[in-house]
């Protein structure tokens, strides 16, 4: 069979990824090709456009770049229409794969939605797209079961994929004396800064939780090198400390390490996303931050459509528990994200706290496999 995958970002690539290797186990002649990242093309996917070159954050920069957007989605529908595919498997994403779920449903295409877009959190009329477009939808977190069944759309939730990847993590119980020899880390603690995987978000995001470098100077900052990024794309903002006295000696990037990073780290500062979860499951006290490109528009925006009064993956799971802060828009702010940090870098009753909501979260997210048993479930699906 023949499978079009189709992911935007990198939490999209590394969950395709895994169930491309649940679908090779359960259809050994698959054929798979799509839009993704490194790690779907090292599962075996032909990927023919990386999403490092597609990925557009925020409500100004889509607005400026429609026109390149609209390009994209004819060009991928070409693609997928030319490749003669069987099944069209759309991986979260939504603004982009709710349109490709149009073209696939009117042009025959057998389709699946992976982690189904954030519908509930906003914008949740999309619910009738999904229904109308999509042949079955994957969900990855509990509380979407019953959002999706209040407007008679029946989802399949396996679990969540990112315990799989957590579980198969090879470097769990590392001494952090490996890790620091092997990245020439010093003696000091360590605070991991993942700001993003997107351009957007370094621009808006690092600079802010680059403010406390000064004020933690018993502390060194790691940055969590994303997949897409190199060092000249953080080169402007390392330089940008220089002028204003920081010490550079104790910030460093390190890619393709985040979860041995955030294991060892003493706290982390965390932009809003997966990467929320990922500290969870990896046991990491945290600070949420984010904001964007026009931010007081974004922020009246956000509280006039938002269905949800946390952001957070962590927070949500935990059916709107404060576990983790949230400093956003407005919020992240050098002072607050001071008070924050401290809080979870030096109050234990603080820290004990949160750890022991990450292993309730755990409970309700399921045992691992989730990959395996969604990639089963779509196979069969196909061929019934």
């Amino acid at each position: 069979m023949k499978y079009y995958v189709i992911a935007g970002e990198a939490s999209g690539d590394l969950h395709a990824s895994n169930l491309i290797k649940g679908i090779k186990k359960y259809d050994p002649q698959a054929d798979v090709r799509g839009w993704g990242g490194d790690l779907m093309r090292e599962a075996g996917a032909d990927v023919i456009k990386h999403y490092k070159d597609t990925a557009v954050m925020g409500i100004v920069t889509v607005i400026r770049k429609m026109g390149t957007i609209k390009a994209n989605i004819k060009n991928c529908c070409a693609d997928m229409e030319q490749w003669h595919a069987d099944v069209v498997i759309l991986v979260d994403y939504g603004g982009f794969n709710l349109q490709i779920a149009r073209f696939a449903k009117t042009h025959n295409f057998k389709t699946f939605y992976y982690i189904a877009p954030k519908i509930w959190a906003w914008n949740t009329s999309r619910v009738r797209l999904i229904k109308k477009y999509v042949d079955k939808t994957y969900v990855i977190f509990p509380f979407e079961k019953d959002f999706y069944r209040k407007y008679n759309c029946e989802v399949d939730y396996e679990g969540n994929p990112l315990t799989d990847a957590i579980y198969n993590y090879p470097y769990k119980g590392e001494d952090i004396a490996v890790f620091r020899q092997d990245n020439h880390l010093s003696e000091k603690p360590i605070i991991a800064l993942l700001a993003g995987s997107r351009r957007q978000e370094l621009k808006n995001i690092l600079p802010r939780m680059l403010w406390m470098v000064e004020e933690f100077p018993d502390y060194q900052f790691v940055i969590a090198g994303a997949p897409s990024m190199t060092d000249s794309d953080y080169a402007p903002y390392m330089k940008a400390q220089k002028t204003d006295k920081r010490d550079t000696t104790r910030v460093r990037i390190i890619y393709g390490q985040t979860y041995r990073l955030l294991q060892h780290a003493r706290a982390a500062l965390v932009a809003s996303g997966t990467a929320t979860l990922e500290a969870a499951l990896l046991h990491t006290p945290q600070v949420v931050c984010y904001t964007t490109d026009g931010e007081r528009i974004y922020y009246l925006i956000f509280k006039y459509l938002m269905k949800i009064n946390c952001v957070s993956l962590v927070n949500l799971i935990m059916d709107g528990q404060e576990v983790v802060k949230e400093l956003l828009m407005q919020k992240f702010t050098k002072k607050n994200l001071l008070t924050e940090l401290t809080a979870i870098l030096c109050d234990e009753q603080r820290r004990a706290r949160m750890l022991s909501a990450y292993k309730e979260l755990e409970e309700r997210l399921g045992q691992p496999g989730a990959s395996d048993r969604f990639a089963e479930n779509m196979v069969k699906a196909i061929h019934s």
